[in-house]
């Protein structure tokens, strides 16, 4: 995003998965856990920079 904020697209997976989250792990009430294809993060990783 043009403010420096990283937007994904992605299947929702948040009702299927909320109960099997590690401890210590929580969704707020105005997030989704959302699973991103591994060949799409990799397909991403050129436009990410360095840290």
């Amino acid at each position: 995003m043009s403010n420096g904020d990283i937007a994904v697209i992605g299947r929702d997976a948040t009702t299927e998965t909320i109960n099997r989250l590690p401890e210590g792990v929580s969704i707020a009430a105005d997030e989704r856990l959302v699973i991103i294809p591994r060949s799409m993060a990799a397909a991403a990783k050129l436009d990410l920079p360095d840290a």
